[in-house]
């Protein structure tokens, strides 16, 4: 018997505007089944819609993306037009998701030589699943559709409900049949010889009881990211980016509560709602780009840190949440709708708030968040450490949370070398990384707004370093490398992973310790040649088709690249920048939340994990840090410096629409190699010229 569970979504064509994701067959057909169908704000509002022409369906040629959010499918109607051995009648599909439903254009083109008579039919039928029944395999009943001439239902227009949640369709022109739980739509379709027809049918959604929805200011955050462009020597980088841009674009959506607060959704389709870590992550990749997202991702947050200590939730007071979803649409095994089970969001939070301040974020909007600010501080000390060990540590009280509640949050992700999983309370190695970071920056933001209290977090930071020093190191035949974990009983878990990339540039290690780190996150146990494994390859609990033990993740081998450069391991950041290049390019510039962890030496090409969001934030966010590495880009608006100070490389680059404080700018480098910044009109121009090895400039 085969095993249910999580349906693949490796084959499937993904259109997004959040929140609404449309999956279909390479063919462009819908149907009922797996992960298929119109999901909007976490409800598959439409779970089948096939097409035929004339008695047959067509037959697939090709398939693509225009855009994030609009899918071309393509197909012969081998049945029509003129005799002989070449097809003359296709039928294309243009389909286009919206924030409130989707539109869908039919062609019918002919190169037939006399008339072609036949009729264009949809067949169209709704589950109104929740993403947790879908992500679980579980099936639902369809719901009934009400037709035309139904309590005074006009012509041309279905619906279908389930209590507040709304859904009409509208098809102009279509004779409209609904027979119980399925509709057809039919269109006479009369083409003269060499001639055309084009139909339309869409779906609008209203959603009372929607958490998320479009940001207000989402059209102008996406203009600015479509003036992002690179051109140079590479093409690699100039196609993701693009791509990477769309798909941010496509991503971008706001809580019901405060729709000016713009972040990214965390990816398509499981989790196009607010997630801490993950709009965290993406926000901080993307700041290159411009530090809105970031503000925006920053508040929204805020507005839901924790209060009082609820075990049911996970929620402490300063701590940053989990998720957001619909009560009745969760998923996960019926977690909370606003679940706080995350050891790592709330250290995250702040480093991003400090960030967000050197790209240029106002002082003003900064200072706002101190309130927010000191409560994460406190949660570190307070709530972080529960048994007063130094460490921040987790462990699921309630139950039926998330086991395991860093970013590999599986049940199984957290193994000793031997295989055996951990037993929580568990402190993973990179979330100290994390903490000592928040503490020290958080203790630079104080400062530099003129507050009280920065000695004291610089010492408590000093305080975990030497605690981590003395807890987390293990050594093999290799040499030393810090531990994945402490379990429950303060015993290292000591398989390698791809985690200890996290610790480079947090100020956690010493610089010895991170020649140690950077030496094993490139040795082929680790390094896939498309990018970072999560789990070396010499470990008993390492699968390259395993979530989290040894698959590649594209976020988290960026993160390991903005460590490496941020380190001075200039060359180990390049070397793993240019297999993610090669994977994007295998995914056709839309890099997916994973893929195997094969050896490139004997599959040579990435292979998909089935079940994998594509376009995810985080991993369309790795772009930015792909950029600021190959460049050598670093901004402090406070300081008044920018730099580009590219690694060794004769390999020409040249990237527009970055962004520091309130000034687009754009920076390169040259066929000799040298870095040059130019467009920041605030300065004298002849402050921004090109120097040797690097171009720096005050303003």
């Amino acid at each position: 018997m085969p095993r249910s569970g999580q349906p693949w979504l490796h084959e499937l064509v993904t259109a997004v505007s959040a929140p609404t994701a449309v999956l279909s067959e390479r063919s462009g057909q819908i149907r009922p089944g797996g992960a298929q169908g119109v999901l909007h704000a976490d409800a598959r509002v439409l779970s089948a819609a096939v097409l035929k022409v004339g008695a047959t369906e067509p037959t697939p040629l090709s398939s693509g993306l225009l855009n994030a959010g609009t899918a071309l499918f393509v197909g012969a109607c081998r049945e029509l037009g003129d005799d002989g051995p070449d097809t003359t009648v296709r039928v294309e599909r243009e389909r286009t998701a919206g924030p409130s439903g989707i539109r869908e254009r039919i062609r019918l083109l002919s190169a037939a030589r006399g008339p072609v008579s036949t009729e264009v039919t949809l067949r169209v039928a709704a589950d109104l699943a929740s993403i947790g029944e879908i992500k679980a395999g579980q099936s639902r009943p369809r719901v009934p559709i009400a037709g035309p001439g139904r309590a005074g239902q006009p012509a041309g227009v279905l619906s279908w409900a389930a209590g507040p949640l709304q859904v009409r369709l509208t098809a102009p022109g279509a004779a409209i049949t609904a027979e119980g739980d399925e509709a057809l739509l039919r269109w006479p379709a009369q083409l003269s010889g060499r001639g055309q027809l084009e139909f339309g049918w869409e779906i609008a959604v209203t959603d009372p009881e929607a958490v998320v929805g479009p940001a207000a200011g989402g059209p102008a955050l996406v203009r600015s990211w479509a003036g992002v462009r690179a051109h140079g020597d590479d093409p690699r980088l100039p196609h993701l980016l693009r791509q990477a841009m769309s798909d941010a674009g496509a991503l971008l959506m706001a809580t019901a509560r405060a729709p000016g607060d713009g972040f990214l959704a965390g990816g398509a389709p499981w989790y196009l709602t607010l997630f801490g870590r993950d709009s965290i992550w993406a926000a901080r990749l993307m700041l290159p780009f411009g530090w809105p997202l970031a503000a925006g991702t920053l508040r929204a947050l805020a507005g839901l840190q924790g209060r009082r200590l609820n075990r049911e939730t996970g929620e402490a007071p300063g701590k940053i949440p989990h998720e957001l979803r619909a009560a009745g649409r969760r998923t996960g095994g019926g977690l909370p709708a606003l679940y706080y089970g995350t050891i790592d969001a709330t250290p995250l939070w702040i480093c991003l708030l400090h960030d967000a301040w050197r790209w240029g974020m106002p002082a003003g909007q900064v200072r706002a968040l101190l309130p927010s600010l000191r409560a994460a501080l406190a949660y570190l000390r307070d709530y972080g450490d529960a048994d007063g060990d130094g460490f921040l540590e987790y462990i699921d009280e309630s139950g039926h949370g998330l086991a395991n509640q860093g970013w590999k949050d599986s049940g199984d992700a957290i193994r000793f070398a031997d295989g055996r999983i951990a037993a929580a309370p568990v402190a993973l190695c990179e979330v100290q990384g994390y903490a000592y970071e928040a503490a020290s920056r958080g203790a630079d933001l104080l400062e530099a707004l003129g507050e009280p209290g920065a000695p004291e977090w610089r010492a408590w930071a000093g305080g975990l370093a030497a605690a981590f020093r003395a807890a987390f190191w293990v050594a093999d035949g290799a040499g030393p490398y810090p531990a994945l974990a402490l379990d429950a009983h303060k015993r290292p878990v000591d398989s390698l992973t791809s985690n200890i990339g996290h610790l480079l540039g947090t100020g956690l290690l010493s610089l010895t310790e991170e020649d140690h780190v950077a030496a094993r996150l490139t040795s082929p146990q680790l390094s896939s040649g498309f990018g970072l494994r999560t789990m070396s390859t010499a470990n008993g609990g390492y699968s390259p088709l395993s979530y989290h033990c040894g698959s590649v993740w594209s976020h988290d081998t960026a993160i390991v690249i903005r460590g490496l450069a941020r380190s001075g391991h200039a060359a180990e950041a390049a070397a793993l920048a240019d297999g993610l290049l090669d994977a994007a390019a295998a995914f056709g510039w839309r890099l997916p939340e994973l893929f195997a962890g094969d050896p490139r030496s004997t599959v040579p090409w990435p292979s998909p994990y089935p079940a994998s969001c594509r376009p995810q934030a985080w991993a369309a966010a790795s772009a930015g840090v792909l950029v600021q590495a190959l460049l050598g880009l670093d901004v402090d608006v406070p300081a008044g410096r920018i730099a580009v100070e590219p690694p060794r490389s004769r390999t020409r680059l040249h990237v527009a629409g970055l962004v520091a404080g309130d000034e687009s700018f754009s920076a390169g480098i040259d066929a000799a190699g040298a870095g040059y910044l130019n467009g920041l009109t605030s300065l004298p121009q002849d402050q921004a010229i090109s120097q040797p090895a690097s171009a720096m400039t005050d303003f």
